[in-house]
Order: C-alpha cells, then structure tokens, then sequence
C-alpha cells in the first residue's frame, strides 16, 4: 500500500512538471515567429469523474487522441483497482 501512495505522489509531480515544461516550450517557440504570421491552436481535455471520461476537443483531431489517452487512463485505473484483490 505504501509503494502505492508513493506511486501516487510521483505521478502527480511527473503530470505538473510535464505542465511546466509544455508551458516553457510554448513560450520559447513563439519568439521565432513573425508578428504577421497566423498559428492554428487547438486544445482539448479529459474530465474524469471515476471511471467515466466526458472528453472535449476543439477538432476531431484532438479529440482523437483525447479518447486514446482516455482510454489508457481507465486501464491503469482498472488495473491498480484489480492489483488491490491480488
């Protein structure tokens, strides 16, 4: 259990530090571009509330690989919820 819960705090701190680090990217990739040029941005996200994902996406595109990420999501949480009655 206590393995788990350190498992826990590591995924958290790997998810911020992943933010971090997107949000550095972005910020040093714009400084390359011209002021009259036009970029496409486009978003999406995943909400969990327990096992059920509600996914949202600004193009199929995105929303795509929102339900793949989704769905890679709800298998891990399967499996630590199945590792519990092992």
């Amino acid at each position: 259990m206590q393995g788990l819960i350190e498992l826990g705090i590591l995924l958290v701190f790997f998810g911020f530090m992943i933010v971090f680090l997107g949000v550095i990217y972005e910020a040093f990739r714009n400084r390359g571009e011209k002021e009259g040029e036009e970029r496409k941005t486009e978003a999406g996200g995943i909400i969990l509330i327990g096992p059920i994902p509600i996914i949202f996406g600004s193009s199929k595109k995105i929303e795509k690989w929102m339900v793949i990420i989704a769905l890679i999501i709800v298998i891990i949480m399967v499996l630590f919820y199945a590792i519990q009655f092992i």
